[in-house]
């Protein structure tokens, strides 16, 4: 039973404070996930995941695995190098809670594409740190079939809905996760400058040398990572447990110090000879990886959009119970205009990200190839402006490290600099234009089923077009973020409220906009029942 905390203090009575958001349907209070979902076709069972999300309990485990930060510990206190890295026992929950709900690598064996990234949503809402894991473990499953040997080795471990951390060879787990190894000192996004060698053994496995400037995961069971081979730059997958029982030779230098995502540990990692299987042919590393990049850039653009659904929930929730100047905050005209403007950019990217995750499902390949890099650009940018505005809504009350604003903000701007930041993402953009010109018309026939609906979106897709006519690198961000809010704007007049549609397209695609701030959308907008539509129940 909890007791309530005394309100009566001597000096005076602690009043007009929000009650925690605890206990709360996050499904409830989205419509816009039930609408795309809707859309979609699928009718996952998420209450029992959802109810998780919203407790008080997980909320709890949310900021005590990112207070209580992981811990390396290289060697045991007798000085033999084991590279393991301690968790707080709320990191094991949350990661218990997305492996049972299968949110890892479960529909590449049993489950829907659909319902996983919905899930992977919701949990996006309540921490980002352990998603990482859960999203490699994702990814890793495509790039792996490129060697069947290796996925029937592996695949069943990864797909099992069986949380079973610390260090075992994989063959004997009930459960595995993937992590995944690229980027180094020198080259960062340019993976296609790594250092790390890869020789080739008797028995068919590789001798790996070298380092690893980020990798995820680190306690993970095994990793994709690549190396020079003989025949080129190679895709290996690396256990932490060789066949034999003993430690691979990865070594831990150190944790990063991150900004955000400070449950997750992310390591600087050597190379001494460790063990590695091919995946793939030699030469052929980026084509065998950039499957699993495709994936976790999915989960960029859900993980975003959790983040942002995440923020609108605590601006509405906030304003919903706290008075100013003779009103609760959401009667009054202007907070009701910077709610309900977050809460249409939080309707656009959720209902884009669950569009991609359909096309996933249905293998729409050329559409993904344009639409997956220019939503992670769009979506993933726009989040840490939503939380500013919504952490501001807060006042001075979501400035301070005890509201879950702070971790919000600095875990913002993470999905848009992971797998590929802004200029990245962009130019894979008009690289993928120039292998598959076709890939334009995929976009551009799901943007024109909206065509006619309104003026200000038929103009904006007639300067799409123009600009699809003649590509270059200096506007290829202007391209990307263009063709999401176009993608953006179609789905939203063709399936949300009227209102819902209105304002993104006056707030974003007016003649004489876009405004930069929120609030600041044209008169004849009602913003009211945008903020009620998003408003938490407790």
């Amino acid at each position: 039973m909890t007791v309530a905390p005394g309100t009566e203090l001597g000096t005076h009575t602690v009043a007009n404070q929000v009650p925690p958001l605890d206990g709360f349907d996050p499904l409830a209070c989205d419509p816009g996930l039930a609408d795309a979902l809707r859309r979609e076709g699928a009718a996952p069972d998420l209450k029992a995941l959802a109810l998780a999300v919203g407790s008080a309990e997980y909320r709890e485990h949310a900021r005590l695995a990112n207070e209580h930060e992981p811990v390396l510990r290289t060697h045991d206190r007798y000085g033999h190098r084991i590279d393991e890295v301690d968790f707080h026992p709320s990191w094991h929950a949350l990661m218990q809670l997305s492996v049972e709900h299968g949110l890892h690598a479960a529909p590449w064996a049993d489950g829907s594409h659909l319902a996983r990234a919905a899930g992977f949503y919701l949990v996006s809402t309540l921490e980002q740190g352990h998603c990482c894991p859960i999203s490699m473990t994702y990814a890793a499953v495509p790039a792996l079939r490129h060697s069947p040997e290796l996925a029937e080795r592996y695949e069943s471990g990864l797909a099992a809905r069986t949380y079973a951390p610390g260090l075992a060879r994989p063959e004997t787990k009930p459960g595995l996760l993937a992590g995944m190894s690229m980027t180094e000192k020198q080259g960062g996004s340019d993976v296609r400058t790594g250092t790390t060698r890869a020789t080739p053994n008797a028995d068919g496995t590789y001798s790996l040398v070298g380092h690893k400037w980020f990798t995820s995961a680190p306690m993970n069971d095994l990793f994709l990572t690549l190396a020079q081979a003989p025949g080129g730059l190679t895709c290996f997958v690396l256990p932490r447990v060789l066949p034999d029982g003993t430690r691979n030779a990865l070594r831990i230098q150190r944790l990063k110090d991150k900004l955000g995502n400070r449950s997750n540990a992310s390591a600087e990692l050597e190379y001494s000879g460790a063990v590695g299987w091919r995946v793939g042919d030699e030469g052929r590393g980026v084509a065998t990886i950039i499957e699993m990049v495709s994936m976790t850039r999915l989960d960029c653009v859900l993980g975003a959009a959790g983040t942002v659904r995440a923020a609108l929930s605590e601006a509405a929730h906030h304003v919903a119970h706290r008075s100013a100047f003779g009103a609760l905050l959401a009667d009054q005209p202007l907070m009701q205009a910077v709610v309900g403007e977050l809460a249409v950019e939080s309707e656009a990217a959720t209902t884009l990200a669950v569009r991609l995750a359909g096309a996933v499902e249905r293998g729409e390949t050329a559409f993904l190839r344009l639409a997956l890099p220019a939503s992670k650009y769009l979506v993933c940018k726009r989040t840490p402006a939503v939380v500013a505005e919504a952490l501001e809504c807060l006042g001075g009350n979501g400035y301070v490290e005890e509201s879950p604003m702070p971790r919000l903000y600095r875990e913002s701007p993470l999905n848009s600099i992971w797998e590929g930041s802004g200029n990245v993402t962009a130019l894979d953009l008009l690289r993928a234009l120039a292998r598959s010109p076709e890939s334009a018309d995929a976009v551009l026939d799901e943007i024109a089923l909206a065509a006619g609906a309104d003026a200000r979106f038929d103009r904006a897709v007639d300067q799409l077009r123009s600009e699809f006519r003649d590509p270059e690198p200096r506007r290829a961000r202007r391209l990307a973020e263009l063709l999401a809010l176009c993608l953006q704007g179609s789905l939203l007049l063709r399936t949300a409220p009227a209102e819902v549609a209105d304002a993104f397209l006056a707030g974003r695609l007016q003649p004489d906009g876009p405004w930069r701030t929120a609030g600041t959308l044209p008169e004849g907008v009602p913003a009211k029942p945008l903020l009620k539509r998003v408003t938490p129940a407790l």
